[in-house]
């Protein structure tokens, strides 16, 4: 039989291995933890800062070429992601609608919507092809990382930052737009592929 001594050995060695592993366990936990904390994602985000709920439609020319998709219902004072990741191109396109009130936030710019959830690729021939054509309004993002469009009443102020958002360091071009319904059309509207202006 062991001694009270070497028994109190084998315990500590056994304790001293067990709180290597857990030790080695809360280090990769912390590493875990900081890498999805780090700086946020680069992403394009939409607040709907309304009072009421809005459904919302993006634009965007990719290296597959122009694309919509739709719809995001957003309640009224809550934001979304609408892409994830770097932004891959300087112009984005927002169409929205406001459900509860009526009126919209659109623009010139043409593209293919459709009334259920959707992803269209293309500009061209929207009713040929069965989908609706809906004008957006442009969004240019200075070629940024992240963006962020805010869609506000009409009495509201159009230079408000995100709910939350830290202000910029001076110097820095601002990362959001705050577009009023019924403003966000672009003073030149641009033409895509095969489409014309109404």
């Amino acid at each position: 039989m062991a001694t009270p001594r070497a028994l109190l050995i084998v315990e500590r060695i056994v304790h001293r291995r067990s709180f290597a592993r857990a030790a080695a366990a809360a280090a990769v936990a912390l590493l875990l933890v900081l890498a999805t904390n780090g700086p946020a994602a680069a992403d394009f985000r939409l607040c709907n800062n309304t009072g009421g709920r809005v459904g919302v439609a993006v634009g965007y020319k990719d290296g597959d070429g122009w694309a919509t998709e739709g719809w995001w219902n957003l309640p009224a004072r809550t934001c979304e992601t609408l892409l994830r990741g770097t932004l891959v191109a300087r112009y984005y396109y927002i169409y929205a609608v406001d459900y509860d009130r009526g009126g919209e936030w659109s623009g010139q710019a043409f593209m293919c919507t459709r009334d259920k959830e959707f992803t269209i690729r293309g500009t061209e021939d929207c009713l040929a092809r069965g989908y609706d054509r809906t004008g957006f309004f442009e969004v240019d993002t200075g070629e940024q990382q992240t963006w962020t469009v805010q869609l506000t009443d009409s009495n509201e102020q159009a230079s408000q930052r995100p709910a939350g958002a830290p202000p910029p360091p001076p110097g820095t071009p601002p990362s959001f737009m705050a577009v009023p319904p019924g403003q966000g059309r672009p003073p030149h509207p641009p033409q895509f592929p095969g489409s014309t202006s109404r």
